[in-house]
């Protein structure tokens, strides 16, 4: 007998009164001399007439704005920048056969695209020449017709994607099925990235979260299945020295000394060392790369001029230039705390006070030559304080838009992500899915059980709760004490003509389409609904808002959280539909500076196992059928490499050999020497 449900926000009316509050995308706490923002118009006021697109026609339309100096750099607000990813997008679909799609969201997802509808008429440019620097922006009227739940997305932007995303359903009850035919889904493909080829620079002194931000924007872009690799040249200088070390050379002295710029031998081994770190990644990523992230400190003119240089020669390459720039000391001081403690081999055999000590010396040393970002032709997102303040400066193209939008939305707050799936409902007891099913009586007791464990691990601290406009999501959340806010975005995965039916039912209706989806789950896209991929689209409006957020619980589904858990985690495609998120079981997920620490909390309340293992004839990256599946493994990712994978991606020999060409040719080195050098490495390699 089911318990009875407790006062919970019926579907379809608000669990909270009232407007979100306006969010700021710049987060800056200082004044700015940029205008405000003007308020988006409603998605409603759009013309339904849209031009034909292309890329130049879109830069043409921003110069437009600008008459006065069109060859300038604008000043470009936030709202304006995720318009031109939004049409861009709209540039990029190409619709998908076979499928009848019940979302936008899940549409745009069949060409890799986004929802078009972003901003209405009002958004614009802001005036002058100034590189432009996100502040808050005008909030429009509410977009949420009367009646529809309070939505999740704390800006106009993300909001409106959250709310144009629609999934039908029947309440408990699955659609009137198509006729028995074989192939009523499809496999989508990935969308075609070749094109895209840019270069990011990073650029800043030690200690200042680089290596942090080019690894967050890493697992973001993989995430988005873009091919992307950071290129440390830190991690290629201890490669070497260790190299050095292990075939009997004796240990290389990497104290502050060698990173003194009044040493001329130091100096042009570090500039070998970055000059070899391009060269290696500029060939992976005419080869197969989409980004390639060159992590150095770059901190000088002449650095980034030369850096500028050699990419001008690559006429498929694009080069940004990604400074973080911080000057705030707790933060300073705690990433240096965290360098010293964090096992790097620079410091091996040294007193934390003594490594503490070198380590602010190289710092010293970086700062007497440091030069930011001023330089008004280059293209640069230059970051205060880890999202304080973000100022970009000639952004062009979808890509390089995407990143700086994204890097608008980071902080370095301390906080928690909860995951947790909606308690045992209904159809899961009875193996269905789908459906927007009531919670079964052991899915009552985890909801009332639910609050006991959330307060044992904040206690009073803030949290906001966020579940999916599906009844089970909110009945789970109805006992917390906190702020709850519903998406759309966080809807379970749309099974289409499959809702409300087993999977012994689909296989039995549809069997060349149960054997399709066993091959390439992450691909295959039920007719009418949607597939893995189409989610990953859909709920990138929640990673952005995620990423701005401190404490949150999310109450969602198992491929929802599935979606979100490789995105923190880092865990590739193959893998990501056959994640274990386990009914009544609670996910910790804290960032840390390099990865995601994780702590499972099960509560002792039995459930059904939802779970279906990889099958033996699932696609694998491989090509490996036996991959096993994947498991939690706590702390993965959370411990930096210093070293990396510096003889496979990171070092090839034809960098070494062009990196000593170009000091050969810009007089630094002597062709003699070249060649000992060419030998040296050659020597190492064998």
């Amino acid at each position: 007998m089911s318990m009875p449900p407790p006062n919970v926000p019926s579907k379809g009316k608000s669990p909270q009164s009232g407007t979100p509050p306006t969010s700021q995308l710049g987060r800056s706490n200082s004044s700015s001399s940029s205008s405000n923002v003007p308020a988006p118009a409603s998605a409603k006021t759009r013309s339904p007439k849209i031009k034909a697109l292309t890329p130049n026609s879109l830069i043409a339309d921003i110069k437009s704005q600008n008459p006065s100096d069109p060859d300038r750099h604008v000043a470009v607000d936030p709202h304006v920048l995720a318009e031109a990813v939004s049409k861009l997008d709209m540039i990029r679909s190409v619709p998908a056969p076979m499928s009848t799609v019940t979302s936008p969201a899940a549409s745009a997802a069949a060409s890799g695209a986004s929802s078009p509808k972003l901003f209405g008429a009002g958004a614009g440019i802001g005036s002058g020449g100034a590189a432009s620097t996100a502040t808050t922006p005008g909030e429009g009227g509410r977009l949420s017709a009367p009646g529809t739940p309070h939505f999740g997305a704390q800006t106009a932007l993300l909001r409106t994607l959250d709310e144009t995303t629609r999934v039908l359903r029947q309440s408990s009850k699955a659609p009137s099925r198509a006729p028995s035919v074989s192939g009523i889904g499809a496999v989508i493909e990935k969308p075609d990235y070749s094109e895209a080829k840019i270069v990011v620079a990073m650029v800043g002194l030690p200690a200042r979260g680089k290596s942090y931000l080019s690894n967050k924007l890493m697992r973001y872009l993989r995430w988005l299945e873009y091919n992307v690799e950071v290129f440390n040249v830190g991690q290629l200088r201890r490669s070497k020295a260790r190299d050095q070390m292990q075939s009997g050379q004796g240990k290389v002295d990497h104290s502050a000394t060698y990173f003194s710029h009044t040493d001329a031998k130091a100096t042009r081994k570090r500039e070998l060392l970055a000059e070899e770190s391009l060269e290696s990644l500029i060939t992976w990523l005419k080869k197969e790369g989409n980004v390639g992230i060159m992590d150095a400190t770059n901190s000088t003119f002449d650095r980034r001029e030369w850096i500028q240089n050699r990419i001008s020669k690559e006429p498929n390459l694009q080069l940004l230039f990604l400074e973080s720039f911080c000057d705030d000391p707790q933060v300073i001081a705690t990433n240096v705390a965290l360098k010293v403690q964090s096992g790097d081999p620079d410091y091996k055999g040294m007193s934390r006070e003594d490594a503490e000590r070198d380590f602010r010396k190289r710092i010293s040393e970086y700062e007497r030559v440091y030069q930011t970002i001023t330089e008004p032709e280059i293209s640069y997102c230059r970051i205060l304080n880890v999202g304080q303040r973000v100022t970009i400066n000639r952004i062009s193209g979808y890509l390089q838009s995407r990143i700086a939008f994204y890097l608008m939305n980071l902080h370095l707050k301390p906080r928690s992500i909860y995951l947790s799936r909606h308690g045992e409902s209904m159809y899961n007891v009875e193996g269905k899915i789908g459906g927007d099913s009531d919670l079964s009586p052991n899915g009552w007791k985890y909801a009332q059980a639910l609050p006991a464990l959330i307060k044992d691990n904040i206690g009073d601290g803030p949290l906001e709760v966020w579940t999916s406009t599906l009844q089970r999501t909110q009945q789970t959340g109805s006992f917390l004490p906190f702020e709850k806010k519903t998406w759309k975005s966080l809807d379970e995965l749309d099974a289409g003509v499959c809702d409300g039916m087993t999977y012994e039912e689909i296989e039995e209706k549809y069997p060349e389409d149960y054997e399709s989806r066993d091959e390439d789950k992450f691909n295959y896209r039920y007719r009418g609904g949607e597939s893995y991929r189409d989610v990953v689209v859909r709920l990138e409006p929640v990673i952005m808002e995620l990423e701005r957020q401190e404490n949150i619980l999310i109450i969602a589904h198992q491929a929802i959280l599935r979606c979100l858990y490789a995105y923190f985690q880092a865990r590739p495609q193959e893998e990501l539909p056959y994640i274990k998120i386990p009914l009544h079981t609670l996910i910790k997920i804290t960032p840390m500076a390099y990865g995601c620490h994780e702590e499972r909390y099960p509560l002792p309340i039995e459930a059904v196992d939802t779970h279906r293992a990889r099958p033996a004839k699932a696609k694998v990256a491989s090509g490996n059928a036996s991959v096993p599946e994947p498991e939690f493994i706590p702390d993965v990712g959370v411990k930096r490499d210093y070293f990396g994978n510096a003889h496979g991606i990171g070092l090839r020999p034809e960098a070494i050999t062009q990196a000593l060409e170009n000091q050969v040719e810009k007089g630094q080195l002597t062709p003699k020497a070249a060649s000992k050098e060419v030998e040296a490495t050659e020597g190492d390699a064998k």
